[in-house]
């Protein structure tokens, strides 16, 4: 959902860019969950949260003082699935994608969706390919690129050669 920037002031609030479609997407979460990697969560309850050009800064619990903050920076903004919003009508959430199977048009299996890199401009699928030796795809998640995203079938139909 985001990312922890800074503390912000010295009273403990926390300076959070949002992964969300608007930046203020974070306001609508009472809890956030931090980490720092991705085996070790911890909850807290925003307090206060408002937007602040386009980041987010927030109140949450148990950090009152900038030196509570700081070992936060960088962390990792999670909210708890069941808190998320039923995507609509031909909409996916990004986390959905990692796992599934990549093939072109021609039903060639390109590999397997093993994250996103956000860009700026769209994000991009990284894809592993199969195999000893094995690479990496990078496919830009665009209507032009992307056919059909399959959650079902498990698999993601690209207009992607394979010696791309």
């Amino acid at each position: 959902m985001g990312r922890v920037l800074a503390p912000y002031g010295v009273h403990g609030w926390v300076k959070a860019r949002g992964f969300t479609a608007l930046p203020a997407g974070l306001l609508a979460y009472r809890a956030w969950w931090l980490a720092k990697d991705e085996s070790t969560w911890r909850e807290f309850a925003v307090l206060e949260a408002r937007q602040h050009a386009d980041t987010v800064v927030a109140r949450l619990e148990g950090l009152t003082r900038r030196e509570e903050v700081m070992p936060w920076r960088g962390a990792m903004v999670a909210v708890p699935r069941a808190a998320l919003p039923a995507p609509g009508t031909g909409e996916v959430y990004l986390a959905d994608l990692v796992g599934l199977a990549v093939v072109n048009r021609a039903g060639a299996d390109l590999g397997t969706v093993t994250g996103l890199l956000e860009t700026g401009a769209h994000p991009v699928l990284r894809v592993a390919e199969g195999g000893a030796g094995a690479g990496e795809r990078l496919i830009p998640l665009t209507p032009v690129h992307v056919d059909a995203i399959d959650l079902e079938l498990g698999r993601i139909v690209v207009d992607w050669q394979l010696d791309y």
